[in-house]
């Protein structure tokens, strides 16, 4: 078995350059540590973490929680944590709680039991298992969901702008009966996103009647029910801006269902935005969220947290960072079907 002397030796440099090099120091030059990663590659030279983690009280590990593994939303968002993670020395530990807040606090304890440096965390309800971290100063980064109240370390999007966007958009093509499947209210994004709708809708003097205000949870299932509910009613509306992508699918799949053409009879308005959504028939008008960005910063957030958390100039990273979303629109919005039957 090899050492670090033997990967000095071979590299010509000091056992400290090696030692820095493993560590992630920044005072090592890049030639000189070129010269150690080849020597390691060269003798399949694997670094004891172990004996590492205990030498500098850190397991360079990070814990992420995401409620939901099937979401596009959270996978991308993973993406970000992990390549800025790995810019660090640092690996992921990634665990899928289902919207299961008795779940999420089980992986929250076996993230801080295999003591992970700090947790990247969406919650799924509940926060008792947060609270009990933040207590302990435990390094912890919320990310698209925050606690009420909440003014910490975190990382969200404009959901009130956004969703005025989504509903001015609508408003400007014509339509007066627009109605919205929201997602879970108890989540700072589904009530934000409500609020926002709502708000640019009071300012256009129009209603929101409660037949037209549909409760989901932000799975599949909710948006077809809410879907099939909404397209039945005696006036059903000409419009509907759907709150998470995975209700967008469910909506599309309740018009399907009932044969209803869209935009020709409803226009359909969905949050997040991937490369699938372009690729539906119509191509669905849809706002974009800066998921992966949104993984990135809030790794970056975490890592400076882990270095200088008992740093007093730390506490200025306590702050809730908000980033700008973007409405993309395509060809599931248009004028109100009845405008569209005086022009033909």
């Amino acid at each position: 078995m090899y050492t670090i002397r033997d990967i000095a030796r071979l590299a010509n440099v000091s056992t400290a350059t090696v030692s820095g090099v493993i560590n992630g120091k920044k005072t090592v030059g890049e030639e000189f540590k070129r010269r150690v990663l080849n020597a390691m590659e060269a003798l399949d030279y694997h670094p004891d973490q172990v004996a590492r983690s205990l030498k500098v009280r850190k397991t360079f590990t990070l814990g992420m929680v995401i409620p939901d593994v099937t979401n596009p939303f959270f996978t991308d968002v993973m993406r970000g944590v992990e390549d800025e993670a790995r810019k660090g020395g640092y690996s992921v530990i990634f665990c899928n709680s289902n919207e299961d807040p008795e779940l999420e606090s089980q992986y929250l304890s076996t993230l801080y039991a295999r003591r992970v440096d700090g947790v990247i965390l969406s919650p799924a309800g509940a926060l008792a298992a947060e609270e009990r971290l933040l207590r302990r100063r435990f390094p912890l980064v919320f990310f698209d969901r925050v606690p009420p109240g909440y003014s910490g370390a975190g990382v969200v999007t404009d959901n009130v702008g956004a969703s005025r966007d989504a509903a001015r958009h609508l408003i400007n093509l014509g339509h007066t009966r627009i109605a919205i499947i929201v997602g879970r209210l108890d989540m700072s994004n589904g009530a934000e996103r409500l609020e926002g709708f709502r708000q640019e809708l009071l300012e256009a003097g129009l209603p929101l009647p409660d037949e037209y205000l549909k409760r989901g949870n932000f799975k599949l299932e909710s948006g077809y029910e809410k879907g099939l509910e909404l397209m039945r009613l005696e006036s059903p509306p000409t419009a509907v801006f759907s709150c998470n992508n995975k209700m967008t699918l469910g909506l599309m799949r309740a018009l399907g269902e009932l044969q209803i053409p869209c935009p020709e009879r409803v226009s359909v308005l969905g949050f997040d935005d991937f490369d699938w959504t372009s690729s539906f028939i119509p191509h669905l008008t849809a706002i974009s969220q800066p998921t992966y960005e949104m993984g990135r910063r809030a790794t970056e957030i975490l890592l400076r947290k882990i270095e200088h958390d008992k740093d007093p100039a730390g506490m200025v990273e306590e702050q809730l960072i908000v980033l700008p979303n973007e409405l993309r629109i395509r060809d599931s919005t248009a004028p109100p079907y009845p405008v569209c039957t005086q022009r033909a």
